[in-house]
């Protein structure tokens, strides 16, 4: 399926590039427009091969609702190969960009390079243990057990009349370790896998905190990057401590722009933590807190070279060591050239899946009766960072007020003891402890409805819903 060009692509182009142009920058000026390619051809792919979703819908949801991407809606073209599992963009027939989907790595956006060494494979999604899968729930979708329930989930799928839309996919409620509310929007259902943005950092969260109970790494020990390791170069004293909470210092800065450099590193980059390893010290490392992408590449990196060296090694690890022991059998993550995880935002896993990631940190990194993080390691990653209300690759519910980003820190509605993973365009998995509660939602979100405001309302909603008075649906 393709788009209509303009007739003057050029002129718009420059308009454009000026429109997005920071007051200052060193980068080329077309840099937003080949991210916003790679974007596309990123996200058509894996979400048409991985998720099964319909490629026209996600290419209006995803793609042309997005930012300053709804300017390039005349000028924007993708051509999809089913038999080459493959799409490719191009803006006014430049900045053309293919992801190619591979059975065992996800999609790939190529840079024209030569194929990449990623390992001998293995099947990618080895039976997960059977009861750990069936435990939170039976195959059917298991309807709202209330009214109250019912209304929370309608609310929180009733579409705005008009854009920015909220495009609501799943909602998934977990009480005292069991599913009593689940909805899916047409197309997607208990098996389909879901992107989560960055609740993959909380995957890397799990993944590193499995890496220390295996004695292979601590949280305090500075980062193994020989780059670094020069007598006066002060990257050396980074900790992976200071790189899951965000306080690395490094200038990575992530706006979202196109001209930024994550964006550069997410999107035109062959090696995106070896990119990220060039970045210099803007601050003293655990002086200050800046959110990017970059610190948790770096972290994917680590945990690749800890777990073999190679994408077919961490796809066995995190296979055996937490989707089979969760019973996550619908999850997985993408990779870049090198083999390395996407571990900052590119993980994908069904609903179910992703409230049983909440579920293991609802019940302190233990799982069936076996414990899979360390001992503490929950707390430590809801423990606030610095004067933020950000943990350890989750966000928690302790700091009032709005982030940097300008959107709030936490839910003023939800208990205070709440921690949650966010992903960008809606996705969240909130876990109170003191509700014995998890809500996971989904989304294609475009609008505050859908996003932090919108789960705070959902949830306030669930834990209303839950009160020993609820009325039960007959």
């Amino acid at each position: 399926m393709n788009t209509k060009l303009s007739a003057a692509p050029h002129l718009a182009l420059l308009l454009l590039s000026l429109i997005l142009l920071p007051g200052c920058t060193l980068v080329r000026p077309d840099q937003p427009l080949m991210a916003a390619s790679g974007f596309a051809s990123h996200h058509l792919c894996s979400e048409t091969f991985i998720s099964g979703l319909g490629t026209g819908q996600v290419y209006q949801e995803r793609v042309l609702e997005e930012g300053a991407i709804r300017y390039l809606k005349s000028l924007m073209h993708y051509e999809l190969d089913r038999d080459k599992r493959q799409v490719t963009t191009s803006i006014a027939g430049l900045y053309k960009t293919s992801a190619i989907y591979d059975d065992q790595y996800g999609c790939m956006v190529s840079h024209g390079d030569p194929a990449p060494e990623l390992g001998t494979p293995r099947p990618i999604l080895p039976p997960a243990d059977k009861s750990a899968a069936e435990d939170i729930a039976g195959p059917a979708i298991v309807a709202p057990q209330n009214a109250g329930l019912a209304a929370a989930l309608e609310k929180g799928f009733a579409e705005r009349q008009q854009a920015p839309y909220i495009h609501t996919k799943a909602i998934v409620v977990i009480k005292d370790g069991k599913i009593v509310a689940e909805r899916y929007a047409p197309g997607v259902g208990v098996d389909t896998p879901l992107l989560g943005f960055s609740m993959t950092k909380s995957i890397s969260n799990a993944m590193l905190g499995i890496l220390v109970r295996q004695g292979k790494l601590q949280v305090s020990q500075p980062v193994p990057f020989a780059a670094w390791q020069g007598k006066d170069d002060l990257r050396g004293t980074i900790t992976i401590d200071e790189l899951l909470r965000q306080t690395a210092g490094l200038a990575l800065e992530q706006t979202n722009t196109g001209y930024d450099i994550n964006s550069r590193m997410l999107f035109l980059e062959r090696d995106m933590a070896g990119f990220a390893q060039t970045a210099q010290l803007k601050a003293r490392p655990g002086s200050e807190w800046a959110y990017t992408d970059g610190n948790f590449m770096l972290l994917a990196r680590i945990i690749r070279d800890a777990v073999g060296g190679h994408a077919a090694d961490v796809n066995r690890f995190v296979q055996d060591e937490l989707y089979a022991p969760l019973g996550m059998r619908h999850a997985r993550l993408d990779f870049d050239a090198t083999g390395t995880p996407l571990g900052a935002s590119y993980s994908f896993a069904s609903a179910r899946d992703w409230a049983r990631l909440g579920l293991l940190y609802l019940n302190d990194g233990v799982a069936g009766g076996k414990r899979i993080l360390p001992e503490g390691w929950v707390k430590y990653s809801s423990t606030p960072t610095l004067d933020t209300g950000y943990g350890a690759g989750f966000w928690t519910n302790r700091v009032a007020g709005n982030s940097p980003f300008g959107i709030p820190w936490g839910m003023p509605n939800v208990p205070a003891d709440a921690f949650f993973a966010m992903g960008y365009m809606g996705q969240h998995i909130v876990i109170i402890p003191s509700q014995n509660l998890v809500v996971v939602r989904l989304g294609i979100s475009h609008h505050w409805d859908g996003l932090i405001k919108g789960m705070d309302r959902l949830t306030a909603d669930v834990i209303e819903a839950l009160r020993p008075n609820a009325v039960a649906v007959k």
